[in-house]
């Protein structure tokens, strides 16, 4: 039998230990490797999260500020329009003050010292001024007897016979007069239209 001091080493058998020893070492150094990276992904992976919570939060944040603007926006708007309305009726109800003045007057005079004349006279006197004052705020009665019918100014209610071709169409008579302020008909005149039979 031999020593196994004095034997000697397989080469085979210490370059397979060295092998599995070299093989383990790096296996743990790509197992830190593939940690280490995998722990950079994650805490990139992390940081984008955040990056896009904090966008996300921000354009919420935006979202109800021009939410909140645009309300408010709309509340003014609306009150404008209102005030802009009562400023408008103001200072057309100014104009007709001294009509109603003239009215009142009139009204308060004893019938027993007045003739039909002077009534009328009166009457047409405060229709003048009345007239002037709406005029003032683009107010304008429709001019239609004589005119050639306009449907967007005149309602027909009945028709007369026309004494010649060239009349066809145009306004005999003016039954109630139309009423326009500024551009905008208030109410159509009510006419009644000729109309050529050919006879």
């Amino acid at each position: 039998m031999t020593d196994s001091a004095t034997d000697p080493i397989d080469p085979t058998v210490t370059n397979d230990a060295q092998t599995r020893e070299a093989q383990g070492t790096e296996a743990a150094v790509d197992a830190m490797s593939t940690d280490a990276e995998q722990g950079d992904a994650a805490q990139r992976d992390d940081a984008q999260r955040d990056d896009a919570q904090r966008e996300i939060a921000d354009l919420k944040d935006k979202h109800l500020r021009l939410a909140a603007e645009f309300e408010n926006f709309r509340r003014r708007a609306v009150k404008e329009r209102q005030e802009a309305g009562w400023r408008a009726q103001g200072e057309l109800v100014r104009g007709l003050l001294d009509v109603l003045d003239d009215i009142t007057r009139f009204a308060s005079v004893d019938p027993s010292t007045l003739d039909s004349k002077t009534v009328v006279d009166g009457i047409q006197l405060v229709e003048k001024k009345l007239h002037k004052s709406l005029a003032g705020h683009g107010f304008e009665v429709i001019d239609a007897t004589g005119k050639v019918f306009d449907p967007a100014l005149h309602e027909a209610v009945s028709t007369a016979p026309a004494a010649s071709a060239e009349e066809d169409g145009v306004v005999a008579v003016c039954f109630q007069s139309g009423y326009v302020i500024n551009g905008h008909v208030l109410r159509p005149a009510r006419v009644v239209v000729k109309q050529w039979n050919g006879n």
